[in-house]
C-alpha cells in the first residue's frame, strides 16, 4: 500500500511547502501531494518540479466542491504537470481536459460537501461510483472514508473494493497507525496523510514532522499478515507495499 504525503493542513497547501519537502526529501517518500489552494501558482510548480526531482509521484488533489472551481483546478494539474489528480466530482467534463496528457485521475467516490469536505453516500452509492468510474476510463477513485456521514469508513472502503478494479486511495482524517492498518486490510492501495503530520497526531509526544512520519512509512513496510483478518475481495493478504 502506497503512503502519498501531503503537503497540506486544514485542507490546503502549506506555505512553506518547499522547505518542509527540503527538511523530508531523504526519507524516500514515493508519493507527494498538494492542493492548489493555500500557496501561488509559481510555488506549485516549483514543489511539482521537486517532487519529480526527488523520483516521486506528484499527485494534485481538487479540493473545491464548486463545478468552475474544480475544472480550473484540473486546468492547473494539466499545467504544472503532475501525475496523479485525485478528487472532484465532474468526470465527463474533467476527462476531456486531461486526454493525451498522461495523468491518471481518480475521482471523488460518493458526495463531498463543505469545506473540510466531508462524505455523504452510502457502501452501495461508492459501489456505483466506482463502476461509473472505471466504465468511462478513470484510473481509479479517491475515497473520503473517515470523512463519512451516512456509513461506516471501513463499510465503504470494502464496498469500494468489490466495485472495483482500478486504484482505491483513501483520504482524509487517517491519523493514526491503527487507521494505516486498517485501510491495508480493507484493501485499499493507497491512503493520503497530510493534517495529522503537521498537528502531531500520529505520535503525539514527538514534536518533528520526520517522528510524525516515521511510523507512517515503518507501517507501510510491514506485511499484512501481522494484521487482524478483514475481507479482501479476493479472500487473499494483500501486502501494505502492494
Amino acid at each position: 500500500m502506497d503512503f502519498i504525503f501531503m503537503l497540506t493542513r486544514a485542507d490546503r497547501t502549506v506555505t512553506d511547502c518547499l522547505d518542509v519537502l527540503e527538511e523530508i526529501a531523504d526519507l524516500g517518500l514515493t508519493h507527494i501531494g498538494f492542493k492548489d489552494v493555500g500557496v501561488d501558482r509559481a510555488t506549485l510548480g516549483r514543489l511539482n518540479t521537486f517532487i519529480g526531482a526527488l523520483g516521486a509521484t506528484s499527485c494534485l488533489e481538487v479540493v473545491s466542491t464548486d463545478r468552475e472551481q474544480a475544472l480550473e483546478s484540473v486546468r492547473t494539474a494539466v499545467e504544472l504537470g503532475v501525475d496523479q489528480l485525485l478528487g472532484g466530482t465532474w468526470i465527463e467534463d474533467t476527462l476531456p481536459l486531461l486526454r493525451g496528457t498522461g495523468i491518471d485521475y481518480l475521482p471523488f467516490a460518493g458526495e463531498p460537501v463543505g469545506h473540510p469536505t466531508r462524505l455523504a453516500g452510502s457502501p452501495d452509492r461508492i459501489a456505483a461510483d466506482c463502476r461509473r468510474a472505471e466504465a468511462v476510463g478513470c484510473a481509479g477513485v479517491d475515497l473520503l472514508a473517515y470523512r463519512a456521514t451516512d456509513a461506516d469508513p471501513l463499510d465503504l472502503v470494502r464496498a469500494a473494493r468489490r466495485a472495483t478494479e482500478g486504484r482505491l486511495v483513501v483520504a482524509g482524517s487517517i491519523a493514526s497507525i491503527d487507521r494505516v492498518r486498517a485501510l491495508a486490510a480493507a484493501g485499499a492501495d493507497a491512503f493520503t496523510i497530510g493534517s495529522a503530520a503537521f498537528d502531531g497526531s500520529l505520535t503525539p509526544r514527538a514534536g518533528t514532522l520526520r517522528a510524525q512520519l516515521a511510523p507512517v512509512l515503518e507501517a507501510v513496510r510491514v506485511d499484512a499478515r501481522d494484521i487482524p483478518n478483514a475481507f479482501l475481495p479476493d479472500d487473499t493478504v494483500r501486502p501494505l507495499n502492494g
